[in-house]
Parts: structure tokens; sequence; C-alpha cells
């Protein structure tokens, strides 16, 4: 597995972060997308059985676990971090032989052509080199696979002011998606979705205690989705669900 400097980076990154004992701080924002998960969910729940799925930078395995009660042909994980495929191993073995976990570089894969019908992650292209992901992604998928991301917008300026001020957070590296990376995407794939999440449902987030069957927080997800079909609005969202079919 050849890794350039910046790929170095981001693998020990991943491995200093997954050998602390206690998660970001940023983890608790994440219910105010809770909505995004479900659609995400949703779909592979609808179309992954008896399909070849790639958890792309799987990290520890808690998608790959869940989505294999979704009765797939056969789950193949990778990441850049060791650390994290270890641990993976460990979480996931009795889920054996239906589960390969690889350590790998994303944007250059040892995959044949045309191997997966789904290529799904969360929170992974915005760390590496977009367009090569994008092509190696469009590369490994079957004709009319599908590829299913949940990923951050760079758009919003107060999310990307606290980005800048807490740097030890992330990789120096990471790139949260813009407008320009869409259009990568579009011209590779066709079919192309791109749901929006998180506006008034991370600026109330302190006013719901779970996301889980709050009145609050479902009155929050109509609204946004109010919002979102004004493009302006969709500058200030946290995140992007991206639904794609290979051409």
């Amino acid at each position: 597995m050849q890794l350039n400097e910046k790929n170095l980076r981001e693998k020990d990154f991943h491995n200093n972060l997954q050998s602390k004992k206690n998660g970001r701080f940023e983890n608790v924002f994440y219910k105010a997308i809770a909505n995004a998960w479900s659609d995400f969910f949703k779909y592979l729940k609808f179309n992954a059985s008896n399909s070849e799925l790639l958890d792309y930078g799987c990290g520890v395995g808690p998608v790959i676990e869940r989505v294999f009660n979704f009765n797939p042909k056969k789950i193949t994980g990778i990441d850049i971090s060791d650390v994290s495929i270890s641990k993976a191993k460990t979480r996931l073995q009795k889920f054996e032989p239906k589960i390969e976990l690889l350590v790998e570089n994303c944007e250059e894969t040892k995959f044949q052509n045309d191997k997966f019908d789904i290529v799904y992650g969360l929170g992974i292209l915005h760390h590496l080199h977009f367009s090569k992901c994008i092509d190696e992604i469009s590369r490994i998928l079957k004709s009319n696979g599908t590829l299913l991301f949940i990923e951050p917008l760079g758009t919003n300026p107060i999310i990307n002011l606290y980005r800048r001020l807490t740097p030890s957070s992330r990789s120096r590296d990471e790139h949260p998606l813009i407008e320009k990376d869409f259009q990568l995407i579009k011209d590779k794939f066709s079919n192309v979705i791109l749901k929006y999440y998180g506006l008034s449902t991370l600026i109330f987030f302190p006013f719901y205690r779970s996301s889980e069957n709050s009145i609050i927080f479902n009155s929050l997800i109509k609204f946004d989705q109010i919002l979102f079909k004004i493009k302006f609005f969709r500058l200030f969202a946290w995140s992007v669900l991206i639904i794609a079919k290979k051409n």
C-alpha cells in the first residue's frame, strides 16, 4: 500500500483518535443530524440484500455491524488506520466469513473493476483527495451500482469558524464539501440526489435531550425541509446525504 505525505497524516490522526479512551467532544452534536443517519440506513435496508457492499473508511466497524442485519451477500470494510481495522476485526469476528476487513488506501485500492453493488461511507470523503476517490469508486462499482455517503459541508461560516478554532479535533487536510465537489460526482454518476441536514436542528440542539421520539426535533426536521427547498439555505446546512448511480 503506497501512501503519500497526506495519507500518512490521515493514518496517524485516525490511529491516535482510535487509541483514545474518549471520543471527540463534537460527537454530542451528531444528534442534530440523526435524520440523515436514518435516511442512510433506510436506503441500505432496502437495497443491501444479496449485494456486495464496500464500507469505504469503515473505522472500527459500527456501520458494518448494523448493515449486516440487512442480509448482504458480503461486506468488505477498508480503512487506512491499522488500529481501526484491528479493533473492527475483534468487534466483527462473529460475522465471518461474510465480512472482510482490510487496511487499504481508499484513494487507490487493489480491488478489480466493477466489483461492488454499493460503496458507502460516513464522513470519509472529506478526509481524502476527493477527485481520486470519486474516480476510484466509479472504477470499482458495478454498472448501475450506487455511491452512498453522508459528508459535512464547508459552506456554513459559523461552522467553519468553529472548525478553525478547534484544530486539534480534526485532521489538517480535511475539506468539507462545496459545490464544485458535487459537480465532480455529477460528471461521473447519474441520478445524483443531494439531501441536506442540520440547520435548525443544529441551532436548537440544546433544547431537545434526544432526537428519538422528540416532538421538538421532528418539528425542526420539517422546518429544515422547507428551508432547504431554497438554495440559499442549503449553504447553511451541516451535512449532505449523497446518493448516485454509476453511469
